[in-house]
């Protein structure tokens, strides 16, 4: 190191500007990205080195680098020149050329835009104001995101919602399935007051977005139409549980439709909803309390959790207590499925989640927005999450749970037991 090479150490305690810390971000996703491009390179030049002219000289070679492409991607914009090979002696073997997995041709946004765009809308932030919004996130300098663009990137969107709405069910079945009405801060035209979404679990354990239309929350009619669209489509095997809130005429519509699908009321609408009817001085304890309930090891011990919330609270709050025991058997439902399931089946969550920074919190804004424009967002959002969903843990026993095997406290029930239970 030469003696006017300064070297300058970096105090963790320092207050470093969001400036400083986007630019950090942006040269890391750079050199990373320039680097994976580099290695998926020389993986195709190693792979077709033996192919040699007379001289023995290989005629699959680097040819310099294609002109710089600013990409908008998560960590704000990129400029990148990605590299280029000359690989036209292919074409004589008839062996695919080069194509980069990772910037393809033509690319210049990344999957983080074709999510921040439903999330805006969903918002109530109207088309014509996409650009200014997405310059404040992304840089002043951002390009292709232009109220024009989007508009036609949004009609590409709802081709492909309209798509999958008709798509044939007859060759999947669901072992688990979780249904719930969200709101949202852009008010629909029309009639219908909510989304209406419902997210499957397959034998292999694996996530993914069964049904997303519009209705009324609390209407069976909406729900009786959905599932009776699934069915018209090829769904005929029915769920073995359904998870919800309990306040969704989506019970009864089941009821109709899939009668022997077990029901599991969610946990954290339930928590929610009790605790709205008690003090603020109380609800710590009480929330603990319901944590007793539905963490028990066994239905019993639940049980008997259920019984000491009742007793502490029966008295002085009588509406806390009814909104949790008129539920109590589809509360404690999940017991009766595999242990390894339970912290997937007690709640809503893989559409909790999804949603939770674009529900509808306080009022809805004042601007209309098209159904099938939010339907499509929804779906987007939707499908994006899918792939960030993890599978059901201990995803075997999902299989069996479809193929009718007794579980009992989490625990498959054998021959010998249920001899037991009966003599």
């Amino acid at each position: 190191m030469g003696k006017d090479t300064v070297v300058r150490a970096i105090n963790p305690e320092e207050n470093v500007t969001g400036l400083h810390l986007d630019e950090i971000v942006r040269n890391g996703a750079l050199k990373m990205l320039a680097q994976a491009l580099e290695v998926e390179v020389d993986s195709f030049l190693e792979k077709h080195q033996y192919i040699l002219d007379d001289k023995g000289n290989r005629l699959v070679v680097r040819n310099g680098y294609g002109n710089a492409r600013k990409i908008v991607t998560g960590a704000g914009q990129l400029e990148i020149s990605t590299p280029r090979i000359d690989d036209r002696i292919l074409d004589r073997h008839d062996v695919p050329r080069f194509k980069s997995s990772i910037i393809p041709p033509y690319l210049r946004r990344t999957a983080n835009i074709d999510e921040l765009i439903p999330v805006l809308y969903l918002k109530g932030i109207s088309t014509g104001d996409f650009t200014e919004a997405l310059q404040a996130i992304l840089g002043k300098d951002i390009i292709g995101l232009s109220a024009e663009n989007i508009v036609r990137l949004k009609k590409v969107w709802e081709e492909e919602y309209e798509t999958w709405n008709k798509r044939n069910l007859s060759n999947e079945c669901y072992v688990y399935i979780w249904v719930d009405g969200v709101y949202f801060n852009v008010r629909l035209d029309g009639d219908k007051q909510c989304i209406l979404v419902i997210v499957g679990a397959k034998s292999n354990g694996k996530k993914e977005v069964v049904s997303v239309t519009d209705g009324f929350r609390e209407s069976k009619e909406s729900w009786l139409s959905i599932l009776r669209d699934l069915k018209r489509r090829g769904l005929k095997i029915p769920p073995k549980l359904a998870i919800g809130d309990g306040s969704l005429g989506f019970w009864a519509a089941i009821e109709e439709e899939y009668p022997d699908t077990d029901h599991q009321i969610c946990w954290v609408h339930k928590t929610s909803n009790i605790l709205d009817k008690l003090p603020d001085s109380l609800q710590g304890r009480a929330k603990s309390m319901i944590h007793d309930i539905y963490l028990a090891p066994s239905k019993k011990e639940a049980n008997i959790a259920f019984d000491r919330f009742i007793e502490e609270f029966a008295l002085k709050y009588p509406k806390a207590t009814e909104c949790l025991t008129k539920d109590r058997e589809n509360l404690l439902s999940f017991y009766d499925y595999p242990a390894e399931h339970w912290p997937h089946i007690r709640t809503t969550n893989p559409i909790e989640s999804t949603f939770a920074t674009v529900r509808l919190r306080t009022h809805k804004t004042k601007g209309c927005g098209s159904r099938i424009a939010t339907l499509t967002m929804v779906f987007k959002l939707l499908l994006s999450a899918e792939h960030r969903w993890q599978r059901l843990r201990g995803h075997k026993k999902a299989e069996d749970v479809m193929n009718g095997v007794r579980f009992k406290d989490g625990v498959e029930v054998n021959e010998e037991s249920l001899v037991a239970v009966t003599s």
